[in-house]
C-alpha cells in the first residue's frame, strides 16, 4: 500500500510539472512602462489606387478610419501612371499627364482628386506616391500597359511606366503642379500634414534606370514637391529587402547621397530628405502540404533599415516608415497559383500579424529610431472569388480575421507596458530562426491609459497546425487593490472569422443577400463570453485564458 501512494504521489508530481511546464505564464507591472502605445500600424497601401473610390473600397476605407485612435495613412502605386482608371491586379492609372501635339504639358487631376478626396473626407491621409512615369514622359513608352495575372512571370508588370523621364525639367514640372493643385485644393495646413515619397523599390525592376539616375529622379521630384510647398515633407526611397545586401546598398548610397552629394535639380549639396522608407517581407513556403510561415527575414530587414538610418549623424532622428511590411512580397497572387499564401484567410495572418507588430515595436525600442509608420500593403481587390487568397482586408466587403487585429490596437492606448512571457520567443530568436520550437510563441503587447490596461494576447507558430492550445496565466503586478472588470474579445475558428462562416455554408462564390448579411456580422470582432468581474489585491493574479493555436485575444481590464 505504502508503495501504491508512493508510486501515486510520484506520478501526481510529474504530471503538476509537465502541466506547469504547458500552461504559459505573462507578467505584467503597472510600473514598469517603456514607451508610448504610438500606433506605427495604422498605415495600409495597396497597387491599384482607382479601387480608392469603387464600392467596396470606400466601405474598407471607412471602417479603417474608423479603427484608428489617429488618421489612417494610406500609399498607393500608380498615382501618375497614364491611362483610362480602369482597375486591374497591380495596375492602376489616373492619366494625370499627358502633351498635345507639340509636346506641351496637359495636366488632369480629376481621377487623383477622386483618391485624395476619398481619404480626406474620412479623415485619413495619403502618403503621396510620386510614381509611376507617364507614357508621354517614359525613355521606353512601349509596351505601357501590362496584363498580368497570377500565374503569369511578375516580370510582366515592369512595362513603360517603370522607365526613367525623357526630360527632367518636366518631370520636376509635373510634380511642382501636382503639389500645387493639392494646396489650392485641399489647403496648406492639410498637405503640410502629408508625407510625399518618390517612387517604389528602385532597386528591382519598379526603376529600370541606374541607381544615380533614380537619386536624379528623386532630386528633381523633390525639388518640385519643395518649389510649391517649402514646409512639405518628402522622402524615400523604398527599397525592396532592407537587408539584402542590394537593399542595404542602394539605402546606404541614398542617405548619402542626400547628405553630401551635388544634387542634380539645384547644383547644391544635398538633398531634401523628410523621411526614410524600405520595405520588410516574411517568406512562407510549403512543408508536407502544410503552410509553413518564416517571420525571420522581415524582422531582420526592419532591423538593418532600422540600423542604418540610425548610422549617420544627420538621420538618426529622421522618421522611418517602412513602406510595406508583410509575411511575403505578393498581395495579388493568390493561394491557387501560390499555395504557400494559403494562410491569407484565416487565423495564421491575424496571430502572424499581432506577433510581428509586437517585434516593430521591440525593434524600434532597441535602437532607438524615430519610428513613424509600418505599411500593411493588405487593402481588397475589387470583383473577384469570395476568399481567393490575395493579402487583403476584406474579400467582397466582407471582413477577413486579420482585419480584427487592427480593430484589437485600435483599442490600446497610453503607455506601452513590459512584458515578461515564459514562453514568448526572444527578439534575437525570432530574427535568426523565425518561430519553429517546440512551443508556440505566447505573447503579448499591453498598455495602460487612466483606469484601464489592454493585453493583446497571441498563440503562434510558424507551422500551420491544429493543437489543443495553450492555458495562460496572467499576472499584472502593482495593480491597486479594487474590483477588475475584465472584458475579452477574440479571434479564432468560432469568433471574428468569416472564412469559417463561408466555409460552413460550402465555401458559397455566389452567396445570397441572407449569407452575405451573416458573413459581414461574421466578420467583425467579437467579444469571448460575458465580462467577469476580479478583485485585485496589490495586483492581480490567476486569471487564465485557454487560446487556441493560431488566436488572438484583446483583454481589457477596467477598474
Amino acid at each position: 500500500m505504502k508503495i501504491i501512494k508512493f508510486i501515486l504521489c510520484l506520478l501526481l508530481l510529474t504530471c503538476s510539472r509537465i502541466f506547469a511546464q504547458e500552461q504559459a505564464h505573462i507578467t505584467i507591472s503597472l510600473n514598469d512602462k517603456i514607451g508610448d502605445m504610438y500606433p506605427f500600424w495604422a498605415w495600409f497601401g495597396h497597387d491599384e489606387p482607382n479601387y480608392t473610390y469603387m464600392k467596396d473600397g470606400r466601405k474598407l476605407l471607412s471602417e479603417l478610419a474608423a479603427l484608428s485612435p489617429v488618421p489612417v495613412r494610406m500609399r498607393v502605386h500608380n498615382l501618375l501612371t497614364s491611362g483610362d482608371g480602369t482597375a486591374a491586379l497591380k495596375w492602376g492609372s489616373t492619366n494625370a499627364y499627358t502633351e498635345d501635339a507639340n509636346g506641351n504639358p496637359i495636366y488632369n487631376w480629376h481621377l487623383v482628386d477622386s483618391i485624395f478626396d476619398t481619404y480626406v473626407k474620412l479623415g485619413m491621409k495619403p502618403y503621396a506616391q510620386i510614381g509611376f512615369m507617364p507614357e508621354a514622359l517614359s525613355t521606353h513608352p512601349k509596351p505601357y500597359r501590362h496584363y498580368w495575372k497570377p500565374g503569369d512571370n511578375y516580370d510582366d508588370v515592369y512595362t513603360g511606366w517603370a522607365y526613367p523621364p525623357k526630360d527632367y525639367n518636366k518631370w520636376e514640372e509635373l510634380v511642382y503642379q501636382w503639389v500645387k493643385h493639392c494646396v489650392q485644393r485641399y489647403g496648406q495646413a492639410e498637405v503640410e500634414s502629408w508625407y510625399w515619397e518618390v517612387w517604389n523599390e528602385p532597386n528591382i525592376g519598379y526603376w529600370k534606370g541606374t541607381m544615380q539616375e533614380f537619386f536624379k529622379l528623386y532630386d528633381y521630384a523633390a525639388h518640385g514637391v519643395k518649389r510649391a510647398l517649402p514646409t512639405a515633407h518628402v522622402g524615400g526611397p523604398e527599397v525592396a529587402g532592407g537587408s539584402s545586401p542590394g537593399g542595404m546598398k542602394f539605402l546606404n548610397a541614398f542617405i548619402k547621397h542626400c547628405i553630401a552629394d551635388t544634387n542634380y535639380a539645384t547644383g547644391k549639396i544635398g538633398s531634401p530628405i523628410d523621411v526614410i522608407s524600405f520595405h520588410a517581407k516574411g517568406q512562407p513556403t510549403l512543408v508536407n502540404g502544410k503552410v509553413r510561415m518564416n517571420m525571420a527575414p522581415q524582422i531582420r530587414d526592419i532591423r538593418e533599415g532600422f540600423k542604418i538610418v540610425a548610422s549617420y549623424p544627420e538621420t538618426k532622428n529622421t522618421p522611418i516608415v517602412i513602406g510595406e511590411s508583410d509575411p511575403e512580397g505578393c498581395a495579388a497572387c493568390g493561394m491557387a497559383t501560390n499555395p504557400s499564401n494559403a494562410y491569407r484567410n484565416g487565423t495564421m495572418y491575424s496571430s502572424y500579424t499581432a506577433a510581428s507588430i509586437a517585434r516593430e515595436y521591440q525593434l524600434a525600442d532597441s535602437l532607438g529610431v524615430n519610428f513613424m509608420g509600418s505599411v500593411s500593403w493588405s487593402f481588397e481587390f475589387e470583383n473577384q472569388p469570395w476568399f481567393y487568397g490575395f493579402r487583403d482586408l476584406a474579400t467582397n466587403s466582407v471582413d477577413k480575421p486579420v482585419l480584427n487585429v487592427f480593430r484589437m490596437l485600435g483599442m490600446m492606448k497610453g503607455k506601452r507596458l513590459k512584458v515578461n512571457g515564459d514562453q514568448m520567443y526572444t527578439l534575437k530568436t525570432v530574427a535568426d530562426s523565425s518561430i519553429r520550437g517546440r512551443n508556440t510563441d505566447i505573447g503579448a503587447l499591453a498598455s495602460v491609459d487612466k483606469k484601464a490596461l489592454t493585453v493583446l494576447l497571441w498563440n503562434y507558430h510558424d507551422d500551420d497546425l491544429k493543437d489543443s492550445g495553450k492555458t495562460v496565466e496572467i499576472r499584472i503586478e502593482h495593480l491597486p487593490p479594487t474590483f477588475v472588470k475584465l472584458t475579452q474579445y477574440r479571434i479564432d475558428d468560432e469568433h471574428s472569422n468569416a472564412y469559417e462562416v463561408w466555409k460552413k455554408m460550402g465555401s458559397p462564390q455566389n452567396p445570397t443577400a441572407a449569407q452575405i448579411k451573416e458573413l459581414e456580422k461574421a466578420g467583425q470582432l467579437q467579444k469571448f463570453g460575458k465580462p467577469v468581474t476580479l478583485i485585485a489585491k496589490s495586483g492581480l493574479s490567476g486569471a487564465t485564458v485557454s487560446l487556441p493555436r493560431q488566436g488572438v485575444a484583446l483583454l481589457k481590464f477596467s477598474w
